[in-house]
């Protein structure tokens, strides 16, 4: 097709029909949306029509890649799954790390685009040219490890990257995840819902074939060059040999790890499950996805007490709040084997882990009962009951029927006497941050397509101290006010820039670490990069992409906007916005959400009273095309 990065080819499989066509990715996709989330934003608007249930078999499921995946630019490892979020029932995504997104490229194809529903149990396999859907009804029910493990001894090669849904996603869990490879989670929105709706139970690929790029000469002195500035920066060196557990320590030294079902930002037992404490008593090994130079992933193993023998990568940050602090659990082999659950049956420990924090709280309230609750006692720390509601979650028994269904779904259930303790936006549960001593992620929460998303626009050098960085982005003059966690000052400008960057880099796509923290590469490396490896001058304008940008998160708007989302939508818990912060550095401190969500409408070209986007900024960004798909 004369670009480089791509491999030119969109694979369909429609399942109904048990036929894969191989489609040209027009030129014009390219010069307006990149790849990766561009792409899938275009399908799936065109595609999904707003009356199309999440798990009905006219939903689609997309697997895509970018430009730079596959290459040796650093973290370029990362792929991601786009649907009709089964969680949330507007537009959903998810991205994964390992080494699948490397292997489609290789395999010859820059999106596997899932059609349809088979009508017995299936895996895709995609072995170069070679594709066949292969019966998968011995693998139904098994768990994901199992799976995985199977399937690569099916297909007769271990190198063979296979992801892959467990009971959850089977049981239609509305926030079950894809596993890919055993321990990396497309996590979020419920994904594996969706996939598990279209009785497909994995997807294994093997390719052996390159990506090529523009200017190779080039582009491998600028790989060499980002890798080196990713080594040497000191906090991808703390990454490197803490992981993101790190986070623990710094969250509770600001007062803001969620703690109690995010009632507080402070936690008594933090210690425990923090970096310092788990490594040396835990870690057994480091590791990497593909193409990255910080390592972030630790496999851990509990030697003794009632969790021995669990051998686990992970849980990152999310999971040690979602079993940890929010639980009121200050116990690291509990998150851990909670981890091996939801990686096993495939669910999103985010979602999960805060949707019990609702329950624990629910039944401190006296709403649910232990009539309810089938006998657990869902008392704050816990531990036990938290992992047996996890695995009745996992398979939707007893009070984890009502619990799979999400946190918002249940309140509704329960009644509005418990909707004020949901932790959620648009239906996502919130990760693990706070907009009372964190102004811009509350605008974040509120207005991100997906949710509260803490991906897609999460500011870092507001919060971590980044100051000779925020002045290089946004100018000396909106210091001190735009790192300042306390006002509301200037953030609807840090969102709204940062958003346009990730979404860039989700167009790529590259790993949020080395992007979004550390705050190493921006839009001018973007810029600079993507030239080289398409070949396509215009690339190289910051302004360009900066409109390629402006243009994606809108077009996701307007998906949204077909599902009835409006400015009431984005809003937050009235937690963050009601309830002061009751202790620690925030104390006192709510959300004052509305003036950001003005300004950030504002910036957008949407309207401000209804939070769409106006005709004016539709066809500026040249998306008068929507408008035949809209009600």
């Amino acid at each position: 097709m004369g670009f480089g990065g791509y491999q030119g080819t969109i694979l369909r499989v429609d399942l109904g029909n048990k036929q894969f066509k191989e489609h040209p990715i027009p030129k014009e996709w390219i010069r307006d949306y990149i790849g990766g989330d561009g792409f899938a934003a275009k399908i799936l608007f065109e595609e999904v029509p707003p009356e199309c249930r999440p798990l009905d078999k006219e939903n689609k499921l997309i697997l895509a890649t970018g430009p730079v995946t596959g290459t040796s630019w650093p973290t370029s490892g990362r792929s991601a799954f786009f649907s009709k979020a089964a969680l949330t029932g507007i537009w959903g995504e998810s991205h994964v790390g390992g080494f699948i997104g490397p292997e489609l490229k290789y395999a010859g194809y820059d999106l596997l685009v899932i059609e349809g529903r088979c009508e017995k149990p299936v895996y895709i396999s995609i072995e170069d040219s070679d594709l066949q859907l292969k019966d998968a009804s011995d693998l139904w029910g098994e768990m994901t490890d199992t799976t995985t493990s199977r399937v690569r001894r099916l297909e007769g090669d271990p190198d063979t990257q296979v992801a892959a849904i467990g009971p959850a996603g089977e049981h239609g869990v509305r926030f079950s995840s894809i596993i890919v490879n055993y321990a990396r989670a497309a996590g979020r929105t419920g994904m594996g819902a969706v996939l598990g709706s279209k009785n497909v139970k994995a997807i294994a690929i093997r390719g052996r074939g390159a990506v090529q790029v523009n200017d190779h000469e080039a582009f491998v002195e600028l790989a060499k060059q980002a890798h080196r500035r990713t080594r040497e920066n000191p906090q991808a060196q703390e990454m490197s040999k803490w992981g993101t557990w790190s986070l623990t320590a710094t969250k509770q030294e600001i007062g803001e790890l969620p703690t109690y079902n995010h009632r507080t930002g402070v936690f008594s037992g933090w210690e425990k499950i923090s970096a310092g404490y788990i490594r040396p008593r835990y870690t057994v090994s480091d590791r990497a996805c593909f193409g990255c130079t910080i390592g972030c992933k630790k496999v851990n193993y509990i030697k003794e007490g009632e969790y021995a023998g669990t051998l686990e990568e992970g849980p990152e940050y999310e999971g040690l709040m979602a079993f940890g602090s929010s639980l009121g659990i200050d116990d690291y082999p509990t998150t851990l084997k909670a981890n091996e659950i939801c990686n096993k049956y495939g669910m999103d420990i985010i979602s999960v882990g805060t949707t019990i924090a609702f329950a624990m709280e629910l039944y401190e309230e006296g709403i649910l009962t232990t009539e309810d609750t089938g006998g657990l006692e869902l008392e704050w720390g816990n531990k036990k009951a938290a992992i047996q509601l996890l695995e009745m979650i996992g398979e939707r028994e007893g009070l984890g029927e009502l619990l799979s269904q999400g946190s918002k779904n249940a309140a509704e259930a329960i009644g509005p006497e418990a909707e004020q303790y949901a932790m959620h936006v648009k239906g996502l549960e919130v990760s693990g941050q706070d907009g009372r001593t964190h102004r811009s992620i509350g605008l974040a929460h509120a207005t991100a397509a997906r949710g509260a998303d803490h991906l897609r626009s999460l500011v870092t050098v507001d919060q971590l101290g980044y100051e000779d960085v925020a002045a290089k982005r946004w100018g000396k003059d909106k210091l001190p006010e735009i790192i300042d966690p306390y006002t509301e000052k200037y953030k609807a400008a840090a969102v709204v820039e940062t958003e346009n960057a990730y979404c860039i880099r989700d167009t790529l796509i590259v790993c949020w670490y080395s992007v979004s923290w550390p705050p190493i590469f921006w839009m001018e490396d973007f810029a600079e990069l993507l030239p080289l490896v398409t070949g396509i001058d215009e690339f190289g304008s910051v302004d360009n992409l900066n409109l390629i940008a402006e243009r994606q998160v809108t077009l996701k708007r307007l998906f949204n906007a077909r599902e009835g989302i409006t400015r009431a939508d984005d809003t937050l818990p009235r937690r963050f916005t009601k309830d002061p912060m009751p202790e620690g550095p925030g104390k006192g401190q709510t959300v004052d959400l509305d003036p950001m969500l003005d300004a950030y409408y504002r910036r957008r070209g949407w309207d401000k009273e209804t939070g769409l986007p106006t005709d004016k900024i539709i066809k500026n960004l040249s998306l008068d095309w929507t408008r035949d798909f809209m009600n």
